[in-house]
């Protein structure tokens, strides 16, 4: 098993909407409010109405509940949701609230777990594929994540 670079987005966070404290974590949503996927097979921007639900732990980590569109440049759609996790270091705190600074690959655990789906018989093989991703954190806040396709 290898894993193979397939693309590459980011992704513009709206602020946090708090839902409030619950049995599992605060729970905040985070609108998606534009950003661009680019890689060999396809690239496009991200279409609105995407958004990351996040339930905050006590335990300094994330997890993230995401789901999202592309609309690539030559017109078909991609969807894509996925789980992750990301711990809350200080560094990962501070991009969020708004330092001058972000994090870099690496810096900090930023995993997720992308599926994505497409009607678009060019993109069918996203269908039949397995994808993991890493995620670091810019200001703005802007998360850009590495996503690679999981090969036999």
């Amino acid at each position: 098993m290898k894993l193979e670079p397939e693309f590459s987005y980011t992704a513009e966070l709206a602020e946090p909407q708090i839902v409030g404290p619950g049995p599992y974590g605060l729970r905040q949503v985070l609108a998606v409010t534009g950003g661009k996927v680019t890689g060999k097979r396809f690239s496009g921007t991200a279409a609105p109405g995407g958004g990351d639900w996040l339930l905050a732990g006590e335990d300094g980590y994330g997890r993230l509940d995401v789901r999202a569109q592309f609309y690539t440049d030559d017109g078909a759609v991609i969807y894509m949701s996925y789980q992750g996790l990301v711990e809350v270091n200080e560094a990962a705190a501070g991009a969020l609230g708004g330092a001058d600074t972000g994090t870099d690959f690496g810096d900090h655990y930023f995993v997720t777990t992308p599926r994505l789906e497409s009607g678009d018989p060019k993109y069918a093989w996203v269908n039949q594929s397995i994808f993991v991703g890493q995620g670091r954190i810019q200001p703005g806040p802007i998360v850009e994540f590495q996503v690679f396709r999981v090969a036999a």
